[in-house]
């Protein structure tokens, strides 16, 4: 690894350059090792080297936590719309609607959930392998790198099916990791070998993500209310008892789950 002040060959883990005395920024090393620094020439590794030919310094920081979280809120923001649809299918399918109350069979509960994780688990992976960032990451100016060979495919696939350990605690788990690590990996980043850096979008990448932001909920408030008009039940032999209750009495909505009753009175 190269110091990134006066470009002398140091250790991967250095803290400081023995040459220079610079400060070596933590994670330096896996910057260089995914391709996000350029080589220094021959002639650039003497202090005595003209301006011209050093080796231009690092441009590229690890994304701060702050902007990852922003990152996933708006994400989340943009697949509840996805999950809406999906849950009214379900609910509509593997539940029951009788008189005004809503009943939530196992079945239809598991089967919302399954989807659920799935639409996340492949928009996060796909979108990271094919364009390096989500929807929400480029509004916030962060992507996906990779910090050895693996392929960009297998690398996403492992980060974003170990969110099942970081989301742990509502990602109190990948939060206190990230926090801990030089480069702010959470266990994903770290198994999967990628890196989350500041990257800067281009105007056309950024109006594309908010158009279809934008386009995902207005089809949700299409299709919802007409998946809900519509009531075909299923009857399954297995996981058919009903686990939640939700419907209204005189002025007042309430939601049963199990021996549990929360009333909403207007």
């Amino acid at each position: 690894m190269q110091c990134p002040h006066c470009h002398n060959q140091i250790s991967s883990h250095s803290k400081h350059c023995k040459r220079c005395g610079g400060a070596i920024p933590s994670g330096q090393h896996l910057l260089e090792e995914c391709g996000l620094t350029e080589p220094a020439p021959a002639v650039a590794r003497t202090t005595t080297a003209p301006a011209s030919v050093r080796a231009p310094i690092v441009r590229y920081r690890f994304a701060r936590l702050g902007d990852r979280f922003i990152a996933f809120a708006l994400d989340i923001a943009l697949l509840f719309g996805l999950f809406a649809i999906v849950d009214a299918w379900a609910f509509m399918r593997w539940g029951t609607f009788d008189a005004a109350e809503l009943q939530l069979t196992t079945a239809s509960l598991v089967i919302a959930v399954t989807l659920n994780s799935a639409i996340l688990f492949f928009y996060g992976c796909l979108m990271e392998a094919a364009c390096g960032a989500t929807l929400g990451k480029i509004l916030v100016g962060i992507r996906v790198v990779r910090t050895t060979q693996r392929g960009a495919l297998a690398a996403c696939a492992l980060r974003n099916l170990l969110r099942i350990v970081d989301g742990l605690a509502f990602y109190l788990v990948g939060t206190a990791v990230a926090a801990c690590s030089d480069a702010r990996q959470r266990i994903g980043d770290i198994c999967g070998r990628t890196a989350v850096i500041e990257e800067s979008f281009g105007i056309a990448a950024r109006v594309t993500a908010i158009v279809l932001w934008i386009v995902t909920l207005a089809g949700t408030g299409w299709a919802v209310p007409r998946i809900c008009s519509t009531n075909n039940p299923v009857h399954t032999r297995y996981l058919s008892q009903v686990v939640v209750r939700i419907g209204t009495t005189g002025s007042s909505a309430y939601c049963r789950i199990g021996g549990f009753t929360l009333d909403l009175h207007s």
